[in-house]
């Protein structure tokens, strides 16, 4: 198991190499990949750089701990990551430098205490017991910083993802994006349960499979580090989504009437629905409004949201091309992309939703 273990170490270690070298000499992948992915995978890196000391060259064994710094930087980078990557304006800014504070404290309180302390004081608190406890406290604050920045990053992501869906007419394929805030969360989990079997008795154990859940966590990051290079669209999806703030709507309930009938007409003869990125705010500038008209407008006179309104023109459109004779040379799927819609599970739900059946038992009730 041991050398299993150091193969997939070492296998970690140089991909990580790998994708740094591909990101400082590849002009294009700077430009398409966040940054921030790339600071995580430094920090895998370091995590995994004790580990190799000890396998390489039988080093120091203090040197070792040197790999837990990674602890510290890791929980505050992926919030980063998930921030960035979810807001428009994704570029560095200097004051998130303060989220590393805590990394910084702790690399330098475990240095003192730990690393460069002769080998006399480790052996005396050794045998009191003290290194034990301190090695619980050092291990405790990180998984508990590490679990704030992750509940932190899980609770930005399903903000955005329902804000998105009052400005989207499309679902935003936020699965791997969301899976990957899931497997992090699941190592961090297990993490705890180590922990805590560590502190009851079983300090063994946690020594022992804690480097597995690194190991795990750092494939994690090179498997979304690859798909980042590979599929650069994967993380930019929910960047669509306009962040501009406008004021607040001041029309009247006159001119939301008027506004209403100006809608109307432009649904159906100009047909933007049929465009599959339709955005609240394409819809505001077709109209010569701003968002919070459009908003107030679907809130008070129609009475759904853009995502449903759009939708609902959608499976219009889409009924009228499968009574024309479309169903005979497209699938249901392939209508309903002509109708506008991008994804099988929304128009499947979309059309259950208005219709009140699916469409395979509409169209039977139709044909009967």
């Amino acid at each position: 198991m041991k050398f299993i273990l150091d193969q997939l170490i070492y296998f970690a270690f140089f991909q990580s190499l790998f994708l740094i070298a591909i990101y400082i000499f590849s002009d294009k992948i700077r430009k398409t990949v966040n940054p921030y992915l790339i600071v995580l995978v430094a920090v895998m890196m370091m995590g995994l750089l004790g580990k190799i000391w000890i396998i390489s060259f039988d080093g120091i064994r203090r040197l070792y701990s040197l790999s837990e710094y990674s602890v510290y930087l890791f929980g505050a980078t992926v919030y980063l990551f998930t921030k960035s990557s979810l807001s428009e304006n994704g570029s560095f800014q200097t004051k998130d430098l303060m989220h590393y504070i805590p990394g910084i404290v702790f690399a330098i309180v475990h240095s003192f205490y730990y690393v460069f302390a002769p080998q006399e004081v480790i052996s005396e608190r050794f045998q009191s017991g003290e290194l034990f406890w301190m090695v619980v406290i050092f291990m405790g604050t990180g998984l508990f910083v590490n679990s704030v920045y992750w509940l932190k990053s899980m609770q930005l992501f399903l903000s955005n993802k329902k804000q998105l869906k009052s400005e989207a007419s499309f679902t935003v394929q936020s699965g791997f994006f969301q899976n990957f805030l899931i497997a992090i969360g699941l190592c961090l989990l297990c993490w705890l349960a180590v922990y805590i079997i560590g502190i009851v008795g079983q300090s063994w154990l946690e020594r022992e499979v804690r480097p597995f859940i690194w190991i795990v966590i750092a494939f994690l990051m090179l498997f979304i580090s690859y798909y980042s290079i590979k599929e650069p669209s994967l993380f930019k999806a929910a960047r669509q989504m306009s962040s501009v703030k406008y004021a607040q709507s001041r029309l009247t309930d006159q001119e939301l009437e008027r506004l209403k009938i100006q809608l109307e007409q432009l649904m159906e003869e100009e047909k933007p629905y049929l465009n599959r990125s339709l955005m609240k705010a394409d819809l505001a500038k077709m109209l010569g409004v701003n968002n919070p008209d459009v908003a107030r407008l679907l809130n008070e006179k129609i009475g759904m949201n853009f995502f449903e309104y759009v939708n609902y023109f959608r499976i219009k459109e889409f009924i009228a091309l499968a009574k024309m004779g479309k169903a005979e040379q497209l699938t249901f799927f392939g209508i309903a992309q002509e109708a506008g819609f991008n994804s099988k599970t929304t128009f499947n739900k979309s059309f259950k939703k208005i219709m009140g059946t699916s469409p395979s038992e509409y169209f039977a009730q139709e044909v009967a």
